[in-house]
């Protein structure tokens, strides 16, 4: 299953290598905002003029010069998170799976939501397994699990799957993009698991082996990606600018083919109650 999903992203100048960022020297009053999507596609070269295009509407949003703003997309957790060494980024645009695992230690504080293109700011996220296998979190037992937030245990086990119910902890959780593979696995009877986002929930029904597969558990309407501040890089005068220019780009005809080219709708007021509570998942998960 081919997961139809780019990530926003704006200009930024890095070198990487090895998945590991390497900063370039800062310009005075340059904004650098990282994109990251674990596991989904694209690279940070096949993103880029994607990225270029958003940049340029930001920048005329905010009233910037057309410089100010440089971004970059990494594929990876660990070229994200390597990113924050250029003291430039002040922004990121990320999975909530990645703002759950590494808010702390990076120091994001959530600021607006992405809405992908023909989908919701919040959306679910399912476990699916071969159809009648799987009833209670019980019979997971020795089951391994794939998903695209598999990089963040405490997700699945937390805001994903918590309201459902403890699972066992012989539960092999994998980070992983081949849905295709797994769920053809899980049609034959094997011991898999799938915890699926809601484009990849929605393709299902195309499958011709669908009517092997069950979707056993819906988790809550959660963020499907979070524009965040990291610590207080960004002097709050110019933090406001650039965030009222994000929320406003969907009302700008300039900015329609920006919004396109990375696959977005538009950006909206965090829900700061559902973060709240997938925060408090995530951390009674990881105790």
């Amino acid at each position: 299953m081919y997961v139809s999903r780019v990530m926003a992203s704006w200009t930024f100048a890095l070198l990487s290598i090895g998945g590991l960022a390497i900063p370039l020297p800062v310009r005075a009053n340059e904004l650098a905002v990282v994109v990251c999507a674990p596991g989904y596609p694209g690279s940070t070269a096949e993103a880029q003029p994607a990225m270029d295009g958003l940049a340029a509407a930001i920048t005329a949003g905010a009233g910037w010069d057309p410089a100010a703003v440089r971004a970059v997309y990494f594929e990876t957790e660990e070229g994200g998170v390597a990113s924050l060494e250029s003291p430039d980024v002040g922004l990121m645009l990320v999975t909530l799976p990645f703002f759950l695992e590494h808010r702390a230690e990076l120091d994001l504080h959530p600021q607006l939501m992405a809405v992908p293109s023909g989908r919701e700011p919040l959306e679910p996220w399912s476990l699916v397994t071969g159809a009648g296998a799987v009833k209670q979190p019980a019979d997971l037992e020795g089951y391994e699990l794939f998903s695209l937030a598999g990089h963040s245990p405490g997700f699945v086990r937390g805001p994903a799957l918590g309201d459902w119910g403890e699972l066992p902890e012989s539960v092999t959780i994998t980070f992983s993009g081949a849905v295709l593979s797994g769920l053809r696995r899980a049609a034959k009877g094997e011991n898999v698991a799938l915890l699926l986002d809601a484009a990849q929930t929605d393709a299902l029904a195309r499958l011709p082996f669908s009517d092997q597969l069950e979707v056993v558990w819906n988790s809550q309407m959660l963020p499907v990606s979070i524009v965040c501040s990291v610590g207080d890089r960004v002097a709050p005068d110019r933090l406001s600018e650039v965030l009222a220019a994000l929320e406003a780009l969907d009302e700008q005809p300039a900015a329609t083919d920006a919004l396109a080219g990375v696959r977005l709708d538009r950006f909206e007021p965090v829900d700061a109650a559902v973060v709240e509570r997938a925060e408090k998942a995530f951390s009674g998960a990881r105790e």
